[in-house]
């Protein structure tokens, strides 16, 4: 099971526009017609919350998720699957992708979102899911990097399957917002450092997240209960390594 933490929920006032987006998806996914594609592709550039976003639909949308890793083959993949199912891993390949089907199969309208799909199309394993989809006619979200459409494209019977294709956008100062109230609670930060950080971090909502905990250390510290753009003096995390002599604030 995944263990990454979702920084909303279902009373936040407004949720960030990659879980919305996310959450659209799947559900149109869900919803189309029967004789429609079922796969969905939500993709964008490392740090933009593709994650966090699959992990807030997982719950919200009651969906199976799994998250492949770099070192997995077509058998770790089918076990990593089972187990999301709640099935024992057992038998060959073609038994345990049999399972798979016979569970998936049984609770029509699930969603499976498969996160960093990039590693199946790289080892040539994008087929198992075009085997899961169409046996069992259940909604499919492939999760993965900016290049993933286009990596895609050498997997035609995949590729025209796709129903639509979500590209999750930066992270912006209404984002900043919504991540603020969580990560900096009773503090105000003014409009104008959120959009700064949004700026400088790329937009990439983890580098903005990390940034906005720098924001609530610095408030703690001071005592403040409020923070303007002039008045910070802490870090912000914009992804470049840090240079020996150079001053570390900004």
């Amino acid at each position: 099971m995944n263990m990454h933490t979702v920084p909303v929920n279902s009373t936040s006032p407004a949720p960030l526009k990659n879980v919305s987006a996310m959450v659209t998806l799947v559900e149109t996914i869900r919803s189309r017609p029967q004789m429609s594609s079922g796969f969905g592709v939500f993709s964008g550039p490392s740090g933009y919350g593709k994650t966090v976003a699959s992990t807030y639909a997982q719950n919200h949308c009651e969906c199976v998720y799994v998250e492949v890793r770099d070192f997995w083959t077509r058998r770790t993949f089918c076990e990593a699957l089972l187990l999301e199912l709640g099935q024992t891993p057992r038998g060959t390949i073609a038994q345990m992708m049999k399972e798979i089907i016979k569970v998936l199969g049984s609770d029509l309208g699930r969603a499976l979102i498969i996160d960093e799909a990039d590693k199946l199309v790289d080892k040539n394993m994008i087929e198992l899911a075009r085997d899961i989809q169409e046996m069992t006619n259940a909604p499919v979200i492939l999760v993965g990097e900016e290049k993933l459409p286009q990596k895609m494209k050498a997997f035609e019977r995949v590729d025209g399957r796709v129903l639509d294709w979500v590209l999750a956008q930066p992270c912006d100062a209404q984002d900043a917002r919504v991540l603020a109230r969580m990560i900096v609670p009773g503090v105000e930060v003014e409009d104008a450092l959120l959009e700064r950080i949004c700026r400088e971090t790329g937009g990439r909502t983890r580098r903005v997240s990390n940034t906005l905990f720098e924001v609530a250390n610095y408030a703690r510290n001071g005592g403040l209960k409020a923070l303007t753009l002039a008045g910070y003096r802490g870090r912000i995390f914009t992804g470049e390594a840090p240079i020996r002599g150079k001053a570390g604030v900004r």
